[in-house]
Parts: C-alpha cells; sequence; structure tokens
C-alpha cells in the first residue's frame, strides 16, 4: 500500500493543478467572447466584399495581374494558420496531419521536386513543419500576441505580388474554421488563381440568387477595372484576415474545452486518490490495532 503521505503530496497537487485548469478555462471563456465578436463583426463586410468583387470579375475586361490563369502550375505557396501557445487539445495537431495527408494527395509532386513552400503563422505551426523538413520560407511566431489587419494584409500582400510576377502558380490557406465552442472544420482553401466562376455561385449561394438576377447592371464610376484594382487586394486580404479571425476563435473555444476535460479528469483523479487514502489508512489502524491486541496477549501469557 503507498506511503500515506505520498498520497496525501498528490491529492494537494491535484487541486493546485485542477485551481490553474479552471483559471485557464475562464480566461480561455473571456478571450473567446471577444474573438466570436471579431469574428461575427467581420463576415458582413467579408461577404459584401465577395458580392461586390464578384460583380467586378464578371464584367472585366483587363489583363489584371492577379485574375491570371496558369496554363499549369509550376509553384505552389501554402499559409498554414496555427497557434502561438498549446493546452488546447488537438485543435494544432488535427489540422496539421490534415495538412500533410492533402499534400500527399494532391502536392506530392510538388512537395518531391522542392517547389511547394510553406508560411507559417503561429510558433506550433513553424515548429511542427520546420521539424518534418519542409521548405518553409517563412514563420510569424507570437503573431496572436498582437493580432491586426495590418500584420495579416502584410502577409497576404507579400503572396499575392509573388503569384502576381509568376514566382506561384497557387497559393493556398489552411486553418480551423470555427463551428461550435467544441468543434472546428480544418479548411485548406485555394485563393489564388481566382476562381471566378466558383465566386460568383458562393454569392448567389449566400444571398437571394433571384433577387441577384433582377439587378444585373451598375454604373462604376471611374470604371469596373480601376475599381476591381482596388478591391481585388482588398478582397485577398479579408481571406486570410477571416482565416485568422476564425482560427483565434477556434483556439480559444478548443481551450476551453480542453481545460473543462482537464479539470473533470483532476475531480475524477482527487476521488480516486481519496479512496485510496482511506484504504491505506483504514489498513494502518487496523495493523496498529492487531499488533497492540498482540501485544496485550503476550503480556497476559
Amino acid at each position: 500500500m503507498a506511503n500515506l503521505r505520498d498520497i496525501r503530496n498528490r491529492i494537494s497537487s491535484i487541486k493546485n493543478t485542477q485551481q490553474i485548469t479552471k483559471a485557464m478555462k475562464m480566461v480561455a471563456a473571456a478571450k473567446l467572447r471577444k474573438a466570436q465578436q471579431r469574428m461575427t463583426a467581420t463576415r458582413p463586410y467579408a461577404s459584401k466584399m465577395r458580392e461586390v468583387v464578384a460583380r467586378l470579375v464578371s464584367a472585366n475586361n483587363s489583363d489584371f495581374k492577379l485574375l491570371r490563369q496558369p496554363e499549369e502550375t509550376n509553384k505552389v505557396l501554402l499559409i498554414v494558420v496555427g497557434s502561438d501557445k498549446g493546452l488546447c487539445g488537438g485543435f494544432n495537431n488535427n489540422l496539421f496531419r490534415s495538412v500533410e495527408s492533402y499534400i500527399q494527395e494532391k502536392l506530392s509532386s510538388f512537395n518531391e521536386a522542392g517547389k511547394l513552400e510553406l508560411i507559417t503563422i503561429g510558433k506550433k505551426a513553424g515548429a511542427y513543419f520546420k521539424k518534418r523538413e519542409y521548405s518553409v520560407v517563412e514563420t510569424h511566431p507570437g503573431f496572436f500576441d498582437d493580432l491586426n489587419y495590418e500584420a495579416t494584409s502584410d502577409i497576404m500582400e507579400s503572396a499575392s505580388a509573388s503569384f502576381a510576377d509568376g514566382t506561384y502558380d497557387s497559393v493556398f490557406i489552411s486553418f480551423n474554421e470555427f463551428k461550435t465552442v467544441i468543434s472546428q472544420n480544418r479548411v485548406i482553401d485555394e485563393v489564388l488563381p481566382i476562381k471566378t466562376e466558383a465566386l460568383t455561385s458562393e454569392t448567389e449561394k449566400a444571398g437571394d440568387a433571384k433577387k441577384a438576377e433582377a439587378i444585373t447592371d451598375y454604373i462604376y464610376e471611374p470604371d469596373a477595372d480601376s475599381i476591381l484594382k482596388e478591391m481585388l487586394p482588398v478582397h485577398l486580404n479579408m481571406q486570410l484576415w477571416r482565416a485568422v479571425l476564425d482560427s483565434n476563435a477556434s483556439e480559444q473555444g478548443a481551450r476551453m474545452a480542453a481545460m473543462d476535460n482537464a479539470t473533470e479528469n483532476a475531480k475524477d483523479l482527487e476521488q480516486e486518490l481519496k479512496l485510496r487514502y482511506n484504504q491505506a489508512r483504514q489498513s494502518a489502524i487496523t495493523t496498529e490495532i492487531s499488533e497492540i491486541v498482540s501485544g496485550a496477549a503476550a503480556l497476559e501469557g
């Protein structure tokens, strides 16, 4: 039977751990509310931006570089949005495994030829893919310590410029899409080249298709091509910004669920140790009584 002092120490340690996990759960819940508010506030703007860009793209007649459709894909860029901190369950590993599976299934030829490059956002993503010897050209650790649109747009503008000058022929974004507090969707989305048909169809699905058909013409000032050149980069920046906000909200939800599970597991372990402690204590008392009785009988004899 284990020593009573050791069991008491373990019970005390588990109680302290339980207090820490409770506090972390409360902090994650507070951060989750803020992250959800930012994510929810951004969605109407992103949706309207997509609608306007879809109309402009459908009427576009220019040779704008961001609208180029490569005849063949020679080099691919993959932006992976992870997290800076751990203790959030399978949030990171589930996404990273999905990315690796996608690479093996659809991008293996580019990876083997050294024509697949990664940009990682978050400390965990950088450490994971560097360890596995992927070609990581940029890392952004500590990104979520000061989450802002400017830093996100800098990354996307650099990727867009590389696509426009022909360095990359395809750009993907992978992230955890917020579904509920306890579940996320792993998303790998190709943002460049822009699929005009997909952009238009998604816009019609998001809104009223009949209204979209009824209102078919706008007068643009100065002209549609000029407006598109201004709005298309913003639209691409919003794609990464939306991914970062979704990932941030998903991370806080995953951490809150993980800390809640850890707290419940600590309670169960505490109860188990208390039972073992009582059994050990009862065994010690029984042994002492037996020794007293045996000693008294020996004295009488």
